[in-house]
């Protein structure tokens, strides 16, 4: 009776977070952007996937990928033979990061580089940086230190990389984190850092995501390095002519299978390594097992619905209206309509609803997860708002890259150490599967509409997205320095005239 009132509520929470962009999109379909009814009924019914599976997937993060993450980083921490553990997190890193579905889309549209060999690239990024990550929270490094380390390296290789690659290198750092891999990697960091005891350990459980993004970006700017892609190119996806309501609903269940077997893919390592852990160490109970068995369930269904919701249903809807509104008279509306898109989209993403009320328990409700969802909002409202302007204009991606990293990295040396964290996590989570199958068809129906270059100006918008965040959630915790700095003030100015008063009537 319990777990039905939780998946009610969790249904409810997703409902919520879903409505508005579908709403944005019915209005667009009946107005400046219209769409053929086939597409709209697609886009219907994956609304209702969407619902339905981020309440199961919610739910089920809860349930099993949380406890599982934090009873494996916290054994794994206290192990003495430093090579268990690093082997440990680079198979966790490489394997969940390979049946990632986010990079599955993405390296399909890449065909200059053969996407097994675009994944596997990515995939080791993800397993060496989670390593140096879980090494970083147990050796207390400042995670600002790393990094402007890293991402002036970063900035760096792309110098030398060939300009049309770049925006796929930044965009393959923002897809990896997506909803299989960001609970887990989260609730790991919560572990690692729960074996120490000094005033730091909970603001360095963050930052775990921020690395593992940053490692695709730095393997796959190698790749295009050695690859020397010149020719890359990219196309459009095929959107398929549905008639009926009834042809609709018989293209969601003849996609049903592809995402079985994909999420299936992508969650039984992570259930078969949990699975040797726990026959290795015994630290789960047989109830905790059963818990985390069905929460696994869950996991494993409220994916496969949002996936092909958003895999099936969104990704025509999105690129029809992008070519649509630019190739109407008043094409600069791609800035304001893409802002909108952005600013609702993002509370649609499952691994925000996972980032979100994992910061508010961890500070103790002062970064209530509000505050971080109209931060995360106003940051995606900006970068599509930016990645249309790319679009409309041909800008280099390095004119937005470079300013916003810098300001982002400046940020860190004045806001507390937990805000860094959580704003650059933020960053990779906000790009997740939304992005990857709604707002990047959106840019490329829009840039095909317009004749520019895929691969340049529209590809960029999953970095746009993924960079954004870092700026808004850091000016948040400056304002909160700020306000506790004028509280402070005002409460020893009211202390002074106090004492003074005490001393005139002496």
């Amino acid at each position: 009776m319990r777990l039905n009132k939780q998946l009610m509520e969790k249904i409810q929470e997703s409902m919520a977070s879903v409505l508005p962009i579908t709403a944005i999109v019915f209005l667009l379909s009946i107005t400046i952007a219209p769409l053929d009814p086939g597409t709209l009924v697609l886009f219907l019914f994956g609304a209702i996937l969407l619902v339905g599976g981020m309440g199961l997937f919610t739910l089920g993060v809860d349930m099993s990928m949380i406890p599982m993450g934090e009873g494996v980083g916290s054994t794994l921490s206290k192990s003495r033979r430093l090579i268990v553990p690093v082997l440990v997190y680079f198979l966790l890193g490489v394997l969940t990061t390979m049946a990632e579905p986010d990079l599955q889309v993405l390296s399909k549209q890449v065909p200059a580089i053969h996407s097994t060999v675009l994944i596997v690239t990515v995939a080791v990024g993800v397993g060496l940086f989670l390593v140096a990550a879980t090494q970083r929270i147990r050796k207390g490094i400042p995670l600002r230190r790393v990094l402007l380390i890293l991402y002036c390296a970063v900035f760096l290789l792309a110098a030398a990389a060939p300009g049309n690659f770049i925006p796929v290198s930044f965009d393959s750092g923002g897809v990896t984190t997506g909803p299989i891999t960001v609970p887990f990697i989260m609730s790991l960091g919560l572990g690692v850092a729960s074996t120490r005891s000094d005033k730091n350990s909970a603001s360095d459980s963050f930052g775990l995501i921020s690395l593992c993004s940053i490692g695709p970006i730095l393997c796959v700017l190698l790749l295009g390095i050695i690859y020397k892609p010149q020719e890359a190119a990219s196309h459009l996806s095929v959107i398929p002519s549905i008639p009926t309501t009834a042809q609709a609903a018989q293209y969601f269940f003849q996609s049903f299978p592809t995402y079985l077997q994909e999420v299936a893919t992508a969650l039984l390592p992570v259930a078969g390594l949990f699975l040797v852990f726990q026959l290795l160490t015994h630290r789960f109970k047989r109830g905790q097992l059963m818990r985390i068995g069905a929460g696994l369930l869950y996991t494993y269904l409220g994916l496969v619905l949002f996936l092909c919701g958003v895999n099936v249903g969104f990704m025509p809807a999105g690129q029809l209206i992008g070519a649509t509104i630019a190739q109407g008279a008043q094409q600069w509306l791609l800035i304001p309509i893409g802002m909108l898109i952005g600013y609702y989209i993002v509370k649609a993403e499952p691994a925000v609803a996972v980032l979100t009320k994992q910061v508010e328990e961890v500070s103790n409700g002062s970064i209530s997860q509000r505050a971080m969802g109209l931060a995360m909002s106003i940051g995606v409202c900006v970068s599509v708002g930016l990645a249309m302007v790319r679009v409309l204009t041909g800008l280099n991606i390095f004119w937005l890259l470079i300013p916003g990293y810098a300001i982002s990295l400046g940020l860190t040396f004045l806001v507390p150490d937990m805000f860094t964290g959580i704003a650059f996590d933020s960053g990779g989570v906000a790009s997740g599967p939304m992005t990857a199958t709604f707002l990047l068809p959106f840019a490329q129906g829009a840039c095909h509409a317009l004749g520019g270059n895929m691969m340049t100006d529209a590809f960029g918008i999953v970095a746009m997205v993924a960079m954004t965040p870092l700026v808004t959630i850091q000016v948040m915790g400056l304002s909160s320095v700020i306000h506790h700095k004028l509280a402070r003030r005002r409460l020893r100015s009211r202390m002074e005239r106090v004492e003074d008063a005490i001393i005139y009537f002496d």
